[in-house]
């Protein structure tokens, strides 16, 4: 029985390595230009990826960017942004923004967020990115299945961060932007430690609204608001939903 197992053990590893003796690694496939390319040859001469970051923070801006690349040039490492690091996104920011033919973010401030609810600030946020271009496009990608651009235009690819890189590059752009934005505010409100989770929730930023309450750019709208000494509903407004 022991030699049998030992036996199995050995196939698999031999089968593991590649014909150099290395282990061959799980496939692995990042984004690529194959949707733009698909578009460009049927005619669509601009094409824009865009990305959201913001959406379920508790403070700050809801942030998107839309990003349109050139067809002869190509960054490499640009990957989803959720797929990097914060150091990695900081060394791509500058190369993805110089490589781009023009890009654009457009934000939805807290108060925005409040007032409007979240989807309409997000179709708020995408129309200041898109209208910052500079150019008119022909098609929008878009990441998931919600089409928040309208229109005729707008194709939504599932994954789309992953696999396309007009996308993947614009989620760098849009992360890294305002991440340096809820860094910039971290000096302003100490015990919130915006600089580590920009916002989103996690539990010291749980404890921090317990014992301070909401600062300046904190959003008022989440449900979990209603119960505490400050949080006072908008008129008009419903409750978003919550982690808590």
């Amino acid at each position: 029985m022991a030699l049998r197992r030992q036996t199995q053990l050995r196939r698999r590893v031999s089968d593991a390595f590649g014909r150099y003796g290395s282990i061959v690694p799980p496939r692995r496939t990042g984004p690529t230009l194959a949707v733009e390319k698909e578009l460009w040859g049927a005619g669509a001469d601009v094409v824009v990826g865009v990305d959201e970051v913001g959406r379920g923070a508790w403070a700050g801006p809801l942030t998107i960017a839309a990003a349109v690349l050139p067809r002869d040039r190509r960054v490499n490492g640009v990957r989803d942004s959720k797929q990097l690091t914060e150091a990695r996104r900081e060394q791509l920011f500058d190369r993805v923004a110089q490589w781009c033919v023009t890009w654009s973010v457009g934000h939805a401030s807290h108060e925005e967020c409040d007032r409007l609810g979240m989807s309409d600030a997000q179709r708020l946020a995408a129309r200041r990115a898109l209208d910052g271009l500079g150019v008119v496009p022909d098609r929008v990608l878009v990441d998931g299945r919600w089409d928040f651009i309208g229109g005729d235009r707008t194709q939504m690819i599932v994954k789309g961060d992953a696999t396309c890189l007009s996308i993947a590059a614009a989620s760098v752009l849009a992360k890294v932007t305002r991440d340096r934005l809820m860094r910039a505010d971290a000096d302003s409100y100490p015990g919130f430690d915006f600089d580590r989770n920009k916002g989103y929730p996690c539990p010291r930023h749980q404890l921090a609204l317990k014992g301070y309450g909401p600062t300046a750019i904190h959003r008022r709208s989440w449900a979990f608001m209603d119960h505490t000494p400050w949080g006072a509903r908008l008129p008009g407004h419903h409750a978003q939903s919550t982690l808590f």
